[in-house]
């Protein structure tokens, strides 16, 4: 019985074995087991890593320093190897502005400086106090209650048109009729406006205002020239005679309104810029708006600023429409010198002033510009009237010069006597011809050797034989005494009557005009009266030594050269410039 059960166990068992694995089939799974066993071990470890790093456990990456290798400045991979420096973030500090906030005075006087035509002073020593004619009549504007219109104009709507005011100016010169006069300068969508409008006066100390009727809109444009209907921009000059009682006094600040108790929407800081030591410097030279947003004129700029003030200019005036990054480092840096004022321009009411888009518009409607244009020339004269014996309206590519002395202080010393002569009365302006150095002109002759390739006028030394003719395209020393309105190339409206204008002799000075081309109204007779017939003029390489110098000294200041701190200016020969 025993046997036959022990029999029958052992069958059993080997049927079931039938289905066991054999043993290598069973290492293998082992070592399967053991391999998936270390993998998740490796990946488990490597997961809190980054979870410590990202999570904040106990950091370990984040103490860990960060290696950069990189080459040191001005090394190149033949002469230095490569720098091993080390990033600790624990010791670093990201570097941001901590200036102290601005007072509320701060505040205003950089607002004053960015929008010279804003009472901002003014309005801040009188906000909170009641100031009007009475509780319903002429109440004194808060800044926050103007009309703006494209950040420097002020507007002013009508009845019958809108008023773009850029800027008001006391006049008290000798020659003005019905003075002290407030002039107001700006544009209105209508031609000889029939509108009755009045100036609200603010006086230091007084609480209400006084009234004002406006009896002049001067127009500064002839109407043969375009753009002679309503709906388009007309520049104006508003003139409001200082009533009788007040005119010992300065204004602080003009309200325009059509009806004398409106509420104002205008409210311009009265401009009266007197010189600081009470006498008149002599040369002023004004600039329209730049607009030079991809043309990058920077070097000829600081040629063309360096000559001015060889030649004698005091301080240049230009506005900015848009310009390139490098033009503006160089108005900051003569800016910065005293010998340059920059002032911030926009074209008012829907006009674009969209980066590309203005300059694009100016270009395509000529008449437009020419219109705008008259905004800053003229606003240019009113602050500078009484500082200045001389103000000139040049633009960046020319320069008026002195032939037979070698500065304009002596050439005026030359031309006023001269002029006296055929006439004892002084003239309102003294205008010296154009005369074209174009740069065909001197692509024909080659470089001059001796004279760096970067100074554009004085490499640029051939000019057209031919003149243009007298009173076309002539630029002037204007008597700021004398004229009131201001047109490019001559005064559009005078005191005392009509304006006189000397014409000075080619011998004694002309104007320089450096121009790739004619301009378009002389293109078809271009070739045949000035590029094809030419002349060398090297009257400029008068002022060639401190020229170059100056120039060449500001431009490694500024940086335009790609040369190291040790650079040093070498001395060039003083004579013998060939050509090469």
């Amino acid at each position: 019985m025993e046997e036959g059960g022990g029999m029958a166990v052992m069958g059993a068992t080997r049927r079931m074995c039938r289905w066991c694995p054999t043993r290598a089939l069973r290492r293998g799974v082992y070592f399967l087991l053991l391999w998936c066993s270390l993998c998740y071990l490796v990946f488990r470890f490597s997961g809190q890593e980054e979870a410590g790093f990202t999570h904040g456990g106990t950091g370990r990456l984040l103490l860990q320093k960060i290696v950069e290798t990189r080459a040191p400045p001005f090394a190149t991979t033949e002469s230095a190897p490569n720098v091993t420096t080390e990033f600790n973030p624990l010791e670093q500090e990201p570097s941001v502005d901590r200036s102290p906030s601005l007072s509320e005075q701060d505040m205003a006087e950089q607002i004053q400086a960015k929008i010279p035509n804003l009472p901002i002073s003014y309005w801040q020593k009188y906000k909170g106090k009641a100031m009007s004619k009475n509780k319903t009549c002429a109440k004194f504007p808060s800044l926050y209650e103007l009309s703006f219109n494209n950040m420097y104009w002020q507007t002013l709507k009508t009845s019958n048109g809108t008023f773009y005011l850029y800027g008001a100016y006391y006049d008290n010169r000798t020659l003005v009729a019905m003075k002290p006069v407030i002039r107001v300068l700006g544009m209105i969508d209508r031609l000889e406006p029939r509108v009755k409008t009045f100036c609200q006066l603010w006086f230091e100390g007084y609480k209400e205002p006084v009234f004002a009727k406006v009896w002049e809109y001067k127009y500064i444009w002839y109407k043969k020239w375009g753009n002679y209907k309503n709906g388009l921009f007309q520049p104006y000059l508003i003139g409001c005679q200082i009533p009788p009682g007040h005119r010992h006094l300065v204004p602080q600040s003009v309200s325009l309104v059509e009806r004398p108790c409106d509420m104002a929407t205008t409210n311009l800081r009265v401009i009266h810029n007197r010189p600081p030591n009470g006498q008149k410097e002599d040369f002023a030279v004004c600039v329209k708006g730049l607009d030079f947003l991809h043309d990058d004129l920077s070097v000829r700029l600081v040629e063309w600023l360096e000559m001015l003030h060889v030649l004698g200019a005091n301080k240049v005036f230009l506005y900015e429409l848009e310009v390139h990054p490098n033009i503006s480092k160089v108005l900051q840096h003569y800016q910065a010198l005293g010998r340059v004022e920059v002032t911030k321009l926009t074209l008012p009411g829907e006009q674009p002033n969209i980066p590309g888009l203005l300059h694009m518009y100016l270009k395509s409607k000529v008449t437009n510009k020419r219109q705008n244009e008259l905004i800053p020339y003229n606003d240019c004269l009113y602050k500078n009237m009484y500082r200045y014996r001389y103000i000139a309206l040049l633009d960046t590519d020319e320069i008026i010069m002195p032939k037979s002395s070698m500065s304009w202080k002596g050439l005026m010393e030359i031309v006023v006597p001269k002029a006296l002569k055929t006439k004892k009365d002084p003239r309102a302006s003294y205008n010296v011809r154009n005369v074209y150095f174009m740069d065909t002109m001197r692509h024909s002759h080659g470089w001059f050797r001796e004279i760096p390739h970067y100074m554009h006028m004085l490499q640029h030394v051939y000019r057209s034989v031919n003149y243009t003719k007298p009173g076309q395209y002539v630029k002037c020393f204007h008597d700021p005494e004398r004229v009131l309105t201001l047109h490019n190339h001559f005064p559009l409206a005078c005191l005392g009557g009509s304006c006189s204008s000397y014409a000075v002799d080619t011998e004694d000075a002309h104007l320089q005009h450096y121009r790739a081309d004619c301009v378009n109204t002389l293109k078809k007779s271009c070739s045949q009266e000035y590029k094809n017939h030419t002349v060398l003029d090297t009257t400029i390489w008068r002022f060639r030594e401190p020229l170059v110098s100056r120039v060449t000294e500001t431009l490694l200041k500024l940086g335009f050269f790609t040369t190291n701190s040790s650079s040093r200016l070498v001395d060039l020969p003083a004579s013998g410039v060939r050509r090469k």
